[in-house]
């Protein structure tokens, strides 16, 4: 019984230590430490180095629920009739998710992150957004020459807009300042979509699926502490 015991709080600890560490995370980026994390979930250090022997398992603990989520949009997505409608609720539904959490946009561009992790995230996710890409391409709902590679360059470009409007002072007179980046959300979708934006050739080809990998693999030399 004692056994059991121990195994039920060792697994709500851990718990604990992974909500905790997405909070922290999400608000402060990965630069806080274990111990900020352990503080937040309000147990001792020592508890938190006995479920998690360092930072970098922690984080990779969160990148797999991370991707949990993004996984199930991009299901939630592929499941839907329209093309077009599926890459829109994509992008918007994994935007926001990387809006409100800071660590997970460090993630995203591949800073902080194990390469073995990146490429385990990188197989399981990237399938599912060219697949996305695709089907809209093949229904005529997007531009011919578009790609999955650019959905991610839209995702990076609209995390930016927001980093920097997050990261400034509240802008005088407008209260919607952080949702900023729907609007060239908005811009880049209707140059995605042959209705709305212009068809001439793009001058720069896109990046392959493996060259965007290798890419955002090559930030991910730098320390977690």
């Amino acid at each position: 019984m004692t056994d059991v015991k121990l195994r039920r709080d060792a697994a709500r600890n851990r718990a604990r230590l992974l909500e905790a560490g997405r909070e922290v995370f999400a608000q402060q980026g990965l630069d806080a430490t274990l111990n900020d994390v352990a503080h937040h979930a309000g147990v001792g250090v020592g508890t938190a180095y006995r479920r998690f022997a360092n930072k970098e398992d922690l984080i990779d603990a969160i990148r797999v629920q991370q991707d949990n989520e993004l996984e199930a949009i991009l299901n939630e997505s592929l499941a839907m009739d329209d093309p077009w409608n599926a890459l829109v609720l994509y992008l918007e539904k994994s935007i926001a998710l990387h809006v409100r959490d800071r660590g997970m946009t460090e993630l995203l561009t591949g800073r902080r992150v194990r390469p073995e992790m990146h490429d385990r995230s990188r197989n399981r996710l990237a399938p599912l957004v060219n697949r996305v890409a695709e089907r809209a391409r093949d229904a005529g709902a997007m531009r011919a020459d578009a790609t999955g590679t650019d959905l991610i360059f839209i995702q990076i470009a609209c995390i930016s807009i927001s980093t920097v409007v997050q990261g400034s002072p509240d802008i005088e007179e407008r209260s919607d300042s952080r949702d900023l980046y729907r609007r060239y959300l908005r811009v880049m979708l209707n140059g995605l979509s042959p209705q709305h934006g212009d068809t001439a050739p793009l001058r720069v080809q896109a990046l392959m699926t493996e060259q965007l990998h290798d890419l955002l693999r090559s930030e991910t030399s730098l320390p977690y502490d």
